[in-house]
């Protein structure tokens, strides 16, 4: 069958930079899976975006479907004619669904009677013929939250549409996409290239793009604006520190894009230059720079233009004109901001909602101080500082920076704290305690960060469930899994060692009283511990491994992750294969018996010599493994354990555990019981498999 390339553009006013790349993937993504569904092969695609266009080409297309016989069964004959011979309703039915006549439809004889057939050869449609459909059913289903109209067109999309290019090789397919007549006209960059260019065929266009000044290729055009804006800094002696996501949005800003150095007044460096780079990349899509010697912020910034001026200077002094208010304005709100120290502030926290049934921030913040000394009382260290920070950690959220700038609350809260004359200790920990911010991103450094990080999250996992407003599906509107996750990752990282249901309880303690809130508590935890799971999973614990250690309910996730390391690496030992079926064995056992047996062995009782030789082992590794259990060694203590593989395998070798004799079966049952809860007192690694 002939094959050729497929184009599709559609051409827009400028596109949200944010949301090109998600359009122009899902877009091609959603043209790909229908062309598959109905039958039209392609051997490559490639996506382009850029802030005017969202484009795809398919190469080496079938030109059309294949054709196909289609076969339908009907009703049975004798169910299709009464005894006179004219059609049932049955008969009439069918045959109106296949489009014919009752005398078109065939019979055929099978081995359970005659049947009603309907056959028919259906041509294959062409790729003009489907291509309209598909592309619209992809525009329809692009992840746009507020479509709009323009003019007096009734068709919606994210921006006005100004032209549509569908073209199969040389051919223009005929058809009209949101109302607006494909053709191959497209169009370079807005100013250096604005004349329409006619495309020939299909495959000229990435090529027609680029002399029109329009580099379409996402993937091409960021590694152009990554290498054009690396190369300045390199020219200038700087370095750079930026997200990816700045330079996507950037990227995509740009049809042509070149480099532009501006600079701005070294007064400026007097405000904390976070709020400095918040403002270039927030507002302006800069690139600040930084000295390589001390990383501090340099008066220069990179700005990337959609135009090669022929006086750039203009386009420079442009940018350094609208840069330099922002930075006033950043002065304005530091000056009026470190006026009112952060401990003035703590009371008009009243003002601001936390949320309608558990009050206001205020109220949080005394919630977060109450859990902040408990948890100091339980793992001794930090009272005074952690209960300090833990009482200013919200108050930034009054600034008029932060209020600008909501990235920066926490950031400037140490700034401000620092000029206030806290302690470096209470500052940084303002700052440290919404640390992890992201997933993957490093937690609170200092012990007085990481207290008050879990206290915070604590409260709000607590607080929101009480209310009835846990997560449902994907939907997570306070972020309460990132939270659990964050707690889980503090915690296990950070070693802050407490019981996690004790200080869950007492943060149920301090809710409202009409929310009933310890009746969460258990779900709560469930909560944090499914959050633990999913952790330990991503760090290659196998399930099973994870299964075993929460069957034994330990009360701290610093426990819980010591146990899971040791159960992990006993899994490597030989003796670990035959131990994990022993326990088995023994929990079967047990489940057998109606009562649970008494733990007190009576060793007149013991008269096989593979019973006598398992208590006489079993009494020198309880009394040696105890203390190394107790001090939280359990590698060791399950290392201990598996020396005592050679005699519980000789028992069930040898012995009959459940002995008709009801005091050497209950002696035998309490033998059997001490070995497992020996294993128990770590893990039940009867979970474990093969």
């Amino acid at each position: 069958m002939k094959t050729d390339t497929l184009l599709v553009e559609i051409g827009t006013e400028e596109l949200p930079p944010k949301a090109v790349k998600t359009l122009g993937d899902t877009f091609a993504i959603q043209v790909a899976e229908q062309l598959k569904r109905e039958g039209f092969n392609f051997s490559e695609q490639t996506a382009y975006f850029t802030p005017r266009r969202l484009g795809i080409i398919f190469k080496e297309l079938s030109m059309a479907q294949a054709d196909q016989i289609v076969e339908r069964k009907g009703p049975a004959v004798k169910a299709a004619f009464d005894k006179t011979g004219n059609p049932s309703k049955a008969a009439i039915g069918f045959a109106e669904s296949c489009g014919v006549s009752v005398d078109e439809l065939e019979r055929v004889e099978t081995d359970k009677g005659d049947w009603l057939y309907f056959k028919s050869h259906v041509t294959g449609m062409t790729i003009e013929q489907r291509a309209p459909t598909i592309i619209e059913n992809a525009l329809q289903n692009l992840p746009i939250p507020r479509p709009m109209r323009w003019g007096a067109n009734t068709a919606e999309f994210v921006r006005p549409i100004h032209w549509v290019v569908v073209m199969y090789g040389r051919n223009i397919v005929e058809c009209s996409i949101k109302n607006i007549s494909a053709s191959n006209i497209t169009y370079g960059h807005r100013f250096h290239a604005p004349e329409p260019i006619p495309l020939k065929h299909a495959n000229d266009y990435e090529s027609k793009l680029e002399s029109a000044n329009v580099i379409a290729n996402f993937t091409t055009r960021k590694a152009l604006v990554k290498k054009l804006i690396e190369t300045q800094a390199e020219q200038l002696g700087a370095k750079l520190d930026y997200d990816e996501a700045l330079l996507e949005e950037v990227t995509n800003l740009v049809e042509y894009p070149t480099v532009i150095v501006g600079e701005f007044s070294p007064s400026f460096l007097e405000i904390p230059q976070e709020a400095l780079v918040v403002t270039m990349q927030e507002a302006q899509r800069y690139f600040p720079l930084y000295s390589k010697a001390d990383k501090k912020l340099l008066p220069k910034f990179i700005a990337i233009a959609n135009i090669a001026s022929k006086n750039p200077d203009t386009i420079r002094k442009g940018n350094e004109r609208v840069i330099k208010p922002r930075f006033e304005d950043a002065a304005f709100f530091w000056q009026r901001d470190i006026a009112t120290s952060l401990d003035k502030r703590v009371e008009a926290l009243s003002g601001i909602l936390f949320e309608k049934q558990l009050g206001s921030l205020l109220d949080k913040t005394k919630r977060i101080e109450a859990l902040t000394e408990q948890l100091c009382k339980t793992i001794n260290d930090a009272p005074q500082e952690a209960k300090r920070a833990a009482q200013l950690c919200k108050c930034d959220l009054l600034t008029e920076m932060v209020n600008e700038f909501p990235k920066l609350q926490g950031i400037m809260g140490r700034y401000y704290a620092i000029h206030d004359g806290e302690t470096p200790e209470v500052a940084n920990a303002i700052q440290e305690h919404y640390q992890p911010i992201l997933a993957g991103g490093s937690i609170a450094p200092s012990i007085t960060g990481k207290i008050v990080a879990v206290c915070d999250r604590i409260d709000t996992l607590v607080g929101i469930f009480a209310t009835g407003k846990k997560p449902t599906g994907v939907k997570d509107p306070y972020a309460l899994r990132r939270a659990a996750v964050g707690i889980v990752r503090t915690c296990i990282e950070g070693k802050i060692d407490f019981g996690l249901s004790t200080l869950l309880s007492y943060a149920a303690s301090l809710m409202p009283k009409n929310l009933n809130a310890s009746s969460v508590v258990n779900e709560v935890e469930e909560f944090v511990y499914d959050r633990l799971r999913g952790y330990l999973s991503d760090a290659g614990f196998q399930a099973d491994t994870i299964d075993a250690v929460r069957n034994v309910q330990p009360i701290s996730l610093v426990d819980f992750h010591g146990r899971i390391r040791a159960v992990h690496e006993f899994r490597r030992l030989s003796e670990a294969e035959s131990l994990a079926a022993a326990n088995k064995r023994i929990r079967n056992i047990l489940k057998k018996t109606d009562t649970l047996p008494d733990l007190n062995i009576n060793s007149d009782l013991l008269t096989e010599g593979a019973e006598r030789n398992l208590y006489n082992d079993l009494l020198k590794i309880e009394k040696s493994v105890a203390p190394i259990i107790e001090q939280g060694e359990y590698s060791k203590a399950l290392t201990s354990l598996a020396s005592l593989k050679p005699t519980i395998d000789s028992f069930f070798d040898d012995v009959m555990v459940m002995d008709d004799k009801d005091n050497i079966r209950n002696n035998r049952l309490a033998l059997v019981s001490r070995v497992k809860n020996q294993f128990a007192a770590i893990a039940d690694i009867s979970c474990l498999q093969n």
